[in-house]
């Protein structure tokens, strides 16, 4: 066997590793969620191999006769799945979708509103400095809103008084951004549709992390609520594939087409766009049942997890309105979130260390964080309810509040997931959910 065919299989024991274990593990990263078969069968099609450049009817390459009538299936759910009057399925992430938006609504260098990091903002909302999409790719200079760290959202009288004292000073801003990374409740769009239309701004929605609410009537409806373009990726709460998504109204349909191509992408993953179609179908006749699902799992973890001692934010406010929770884990006996999410790992337990707003004024930063954010959406796919959340939050307090042996609580684990291995709310569900499909 020569080095080169070593290094080959050693591939695709690596894959095989990965999805064995996939098969044991909780995975509470709140940014993931497991497709259905019926996704992975639409992803792996001949379309992998092919090129679409523009908009469909309108190819520039050959050859897309079904690739068109796909694309435009996957345009009309979208639509129809969003109440959206025009969507754009060609980014290949958010972050695309992100800057679609951006290149659409702003020039180089225009002012915006965005959450920072700490307050729950993602990277392609960031300035320059942090090295965020915004600011480092398109020149942006971002200005913050005011959060309100009780209430866990941005407060509203303090941003606008900031800007209208930013109009003030002649530093002009263009474009205000809703949405975020730590996304617990939904943001007050509406309260802000008259500001923007005073100073002439437009106002764009994030919504990668809860898009599939959105899409199943259990979040808000920032399209109703007065935003102009609401940016998705494909694979959180809409258990899709790996893509993007852009929405808004017919009249800004143009400006975004051309930011796609010739802008930002030449071809655009057709599989994927193939794969995302058939998820949005799922949505369609599943997503009300299993959004609500979500969401109540998500109450019911932060709920066992507070009952046991752990410090979950907003309780207050039942914790969350979304799929996901916030803990605050610096008074437990690990300290910090990047220890909390290594053991948790060696106990099969999949979790992300994470800021919390308060962080920074303590002296800590991303590698060693006073939180861990948690997310049900793919427990919540492979049909865990109330009961299944309660016995998730008893595997993390043996392992952080009590310390015991994490390869113990790993074989428990593994053996409490035996119960769950298809994915549910789909029309196809009888291949398992993490089984590696390898052709010859």
């Amino acid at each position: 066997m020569t080095e080169h065919k070593e290094l080959y299989d050693r591939v695709f024991g690596l894959i095989e590793k990965h999805d064995q274990w996939m098969h044991n593990t909780i995975n509470l990263i709140a940014s993931e969620n497991v497709s259905s078969p019926a996704v992975r069968s639409a992803i792996v099609c001949d379309f992998r191999d092919r090129y679409a450049e523009g908009w469909p009817g309108e190819r520039v390459y050959a050859g897309c006769r079904y690739i068109d009538e796909v694309e435009l299936v996957c345009i009309d759910l979208a639509k129809k799945l969003f109440r959206a009057e025009f969507a754009d399925v060609r980014p290949v992430s958010g972050v695309v979708a992100n800057l679609m938006m951006y290149t659409a609504f702003m020039a180089p260098g225009d002012r915006m509103m965005a959450l920072s990091i700490a307050h729950g903002g993602h990277i392609s909302h960031a300035r320059g400095s942090l090295g965020g999409t915004a600011g480092a790719v398109r020149g942006h200079k971002v200005q913050n809103w005011v959060f309100d760290e009780a209430e866990f959202n941005i407060d509203v009288d303090a941003s606008m008084k900031k800007i209208r004292g930013l109009f003030q000073d002649g530093k002009e801003v263009k474009f205000l951004l809703f949405g975020g990374s730590v996304f617990l409740f939904p943001h007050p769009v509406k309260e802000f549709r008259d500001i923007a239309d005073e100073y002439g701004m437009h106002i764009g929605y994030d919504s990668a992390h809860v898009s599939g609410l959105i899409a199943g009537g259990k979040f808000q409806d920032p399209l109703r609520e007065g935003a102009d373009v609401v940016t998705a990726s494909t694979h959180k709460t809409l258990p899709g594939p790996q893509h993007g998504i852009v929405l808004s109204r017919e009249e800004f349909a143009e400006a975004i087409k051309r930011a796609a191509f010739p802008g930002l992408m030449s071809n655009h993953h057709l599989h994927n766009v193939a794969g995302l179609a058939v998820a949005l179908a799922e949505m369609m006749e599943f997503g009300k049942d299993y959004t609500a699902q979500i969401l109540k799992n998500a109450r019911a973890l932060g709920q066992a997890l507070h009952e046991r001692g752990w410090k979950v934010v907003a309780e207050h406010k039942g914790f969350t309105e979304s799929h996901q929770i916030l803990v605050d884990i610096s008074e437990t006996p690990m300290k910090d979130g990047r220890t909390v999410e290594e053991q948790l790992e060696r106990a099969n337990i999949v979790i992300n260390r994470n800021l919390l707003p308060w962080d920074k004024k303590r002296g800590r930063d991303y590698k060693r964080p006073g939180g861990i954010r948690l997310g049900t959406s793919e427990m919540t796919r492979l049909g865990m309810r109330k009961s299944e959340m309660e016995a998730i939050a008893e595997f993390m307090t043996r392992v952080v509040m009590r310390g015991e042996d994490v390869t113990k609580v790993a074989k428990d684990v593994a053996e409490f997931r035996k119960d769950y291995q298809r994915v549910h709310y789909a029309f196809d569900t009888e291949t398992p959910a993490y089984q590696h499909l390898r052709f010859k």
